[in-house]
């Protein structure tokens, strides 16, 4: 009876998953639908936007001075939401996984490549220490880009005047882990217990979508993430993620 009971309950439980799934799914594809119509009014006002400071740059009477300080103030709004439809179109497509064995540090080694020329600008210096040997990960190379892209987004914010980031890997208990850490600024304990939620942003030019998408990336590849910060002494970012299943 008890064993049949709960046969009942698993699979209520599953039904109840795959519902909650599917209406996830909708919602997200209705909301992306919706990013998209809204990207090309945007665009339109942007160019037309545009068009007016060029017009208004050649006047030098304080009027139209006054107007180009307008239309430039306008433009800036319109970078603003596409940058917030950008990053909420990341944040409701994580749902699919393109996800195979991989090297953790070549994906690592590969960001460091790429965000390189862009360090060196703000005076951040990476530093590297990847362990030797990690076993494989399955995992997204896009989506997982996507990840120490948003981090180190994070970690440069907090290091206005420059520091430095470093990227760890290792193995422990079937996991292997990815540490990101950097010497900036780092975040109130009030600012942690928010810093996932949707939304949620203390930079004026953020869109608070950054570390939600994170925290969801991590999640369908079955990993988890934690962060330790103090104010004053920089933030470390880690997470595991599970070894990859050797093929049977």
């Amino acid at each position: 009876m008890d064993a049949n009971h709960s046969h009942h309950d698993h699979q209520s439980l599953t039904r109840d998953n795959e519902r909650l799934q599917s209406q996830y799914a909708e919602i997200a594809s209705l909301a992306g639908g919706l990013a998209h119509e809204i990207r090309n009014p945007l665009s339109t006002i942007a160019l037309n936007l545009d068009l007016l400071r060029e017009d208004l740059a050649v006047g030098d009477s304080p009027r139209e001075r006054r107007m180009l300080q307008k239309v430039t103030t306008l433009r800036k709004q319109c970078v603003d939401l596409e940058r917030l439809l950008t990053d909420f179109l990341q944040f409701a497509r994580v749902g699919t996984l393109n996800q195979q064995p991989a090297d953790l540090n070549q994906l690592v080694q590969q960001f460091i490549d790429f965000y390189q020329p862009q360090a060196d600008d703000l005076g951040i210096e990476i530093s590297p220490h990847l362990s030797a040997n990690l076993p494989l990960v399955n995992i997204d190379f896009r989506l997982f880009h996507q990840v120490l892209t948003n981090l180190s987004r994070n970690a440069q914010q907090a290091m206005p005047r420059g520091g430095v980031l470093e990227l760890q890997t290792y193995c422990r208990d079937d996991q292997v882990f990815l540490d990101i850490i950097d010497t900036g600024d780092g975040m109130s304990p009030e600012t942690q217990s928010k810093m996932f939620d949707t939304f949620f942003s203390t930079k004026s030019e953020g869109s608070g979508l950054g570390l939600p998408t994170v925290r969801k990336i991590v999640g369908v590849h079955g990993g988890t993430i934690h962060c330790d910060s103090e104010l004053g002494r920089g933030t470390r970012f880690s997470i595991s993620l599970p070894v990859a299943e050797a093929p049977q």
